[in-house]
């Protein structure tokens, strides 16, 4: 089967180049073995019974192999990340070393990792990635401030941006049928809750208090809703609703899993804005999970069905799990560019910017997402806000829409499709 190189690509092969370790890191299913795989020399998958043993009975000889050496599923094995740890640290270190799986192991004593042991997140497919369209606008380019802006996209639309929410960004679901790939993220979901948990060293006693929580969360998507209202959301009924603490437990795992991908508040270096909000804009890592979750079709969507949990929002769940879709590919984008990603509201509620990018210059890049073909002066007026007050900082002011053309707005706002935006 062919490779399909990820964004991601770019950062590993001079991270494998220049650093002893690399743990790529990021939820199930969403390709970390396919990518390692592709620039790895010697192979131990400890999924494998009969490697595993292998690792387990000589962890330091086996760092001794043909670099780069690639361990799938380390943490089947914890002992392997300070057997590398130190195999880094000795004056003749092989290697370098290539670690899949989780950032954490509940209960393993095991080194930070920190200075030896490089964490590079991924995520699920952005459209890019899935081959949807090909990107004529560079978020890096924007960033670094070259304003060109140009592009048009034909026969994508809102239809086809409903079904890229609802196919998902995992490489091995999205290529199935529609029913066969319903069926494996109900899968998906399901052993999150009956298995992962567990693995993850947390016991779950009612199951079906998790899920419930989790469709609550779902249906928070693109919100700053506080947890104690997805708490009380998740049993309306107030019978059963799940403790304080369970819930934190519940938050911790699944962050732990990459399941939970918040968003967080934008906090100003220099805080010229002293009035913002600190919650979490809430995303599940993929905006497909959220839509299964809450049991949504792609005709449901397009129907405008709010679900069944409904949280305070501007616009439709349909225009949230947008907004998703668009987060996700602008994360990943910003990761390349070594760039961080934040939200923006104001504790008055009177100004919110669905996405701050901040790059390691300190430039900043305002950027809307309107589930709309066209932008009007209303829907621009809080990146202009955002202009007006930290000035000379903002690089560019960006809409995400869902049109077929990429241009700049005469007040300097460039307009861009979601599909037409690359990294």
């Amino acid at each position: 089967m062919t490779y399909s190189r990820r964004v991601v690509d770019d950062a590993l092969d001079v991270f494998i180049r220049e650093l002893p370790a690399v743990l790529l890191d990021g939820p199930k299913g969403v390709g970390k073995t396919a990518t390692a795989l592709e620039r790895a020399n010697t192979i131990f998958r400890l999924d494998d019974r009969s490697q595993l043993q292998i690792v387990e009975a000589d962890p330091d000889g086996i760092l001794l192999q043909p670099g780069p050496i690639l361990i799938d599923e380390w943490q089947r094995f914890p002992p392997i990340w300070d057997a590398i740890k130190r195999h880094v640290d000795s004056p003749n270190p092989k290697g370098p070393f290539i670690m899949t799986g989780s950032a954490y192991v509940p209960g393993a004593q095991i080194h930070s990792g920190s200075g030896r042991i490089h964490d590079v997140r991924m995520r699920p497919m952005t459209l890019m990635e899935r081959g949807v369209a090909n990107p004529t606008v560079s978020l890096r380019s924007l960033a670094e401030g070259r304003k060109e802006v140009g592009g048009v996209i034909q026969n994508f639309g809102l239809v086809e941006y409903v079904n890229e929410i609802v196919a998902s960004g995992f490489p091995g679901i999205r290529k199935l049928s529609p029913r066969a790939r319903t069926a494996q993220l109900d899968s998906y979901l399901a052993n999150i809750v009956q298995k992962d948990f567990g693995e993850a060293g947390y016991s779950v006693r009612k199951p079906e208090a998790v899920t419930a929580w989790l469709k609550a969360y779902a249906a928070a998507t693109a919100t700053t809703t506080s947890f104690e209202k997805i708490r009380d959301a998740s049993n309306p009924g107030n019978d059963s609703t799940p403790a304080r603490n369970t819930v934190t437990a519940y938050t911790e795992v699944l962050q732990m899993l990459r399941i939970l991908d918040d968003v967080p508040a934008w906090i100003p270096g220099n805080n010229f804005l002293s009035e913002l909000g600190q919650f979490p804009k809430h995303h599940l890592v993929d905006p497909a999970l959220a839509a299964r979750a809450l049991g949504m079709t792609p005709q449901r969507l397009l129907s405008g069905d709010p679900g069944q949990i409904v949280f305070p929002r501007e616009g439709t769940l349909l225009g949230a799990l947008y907004e998703s879709l668009a987060t996700l590919c602008i994360r990943v984008f910003a990761q390349a560019m070594d760039a961080k990603l934040s939200h923006l509201r104001t504790k008055d509620t009177r100004h919110e910017v669905d996405l701050i990018l901040v790059t390691d210059s300190g430039k900043i890049l305002g950027i809307e997402v309107k589930l709309a073909p066209a932008v009007k002066d209303d829907d621009v007026k809080h990146l202009i806000w955002l202009r007006e007050k930290a000035n000379a900082d903002v690089e560019d002011l960006i809409v995400i829409t869902t049109g077929d053309t990429a241009f700049r707005r005469r007040d300097g706002v460039a307009v861009i499709p979601l599909a037409l935006l690359g990294p």
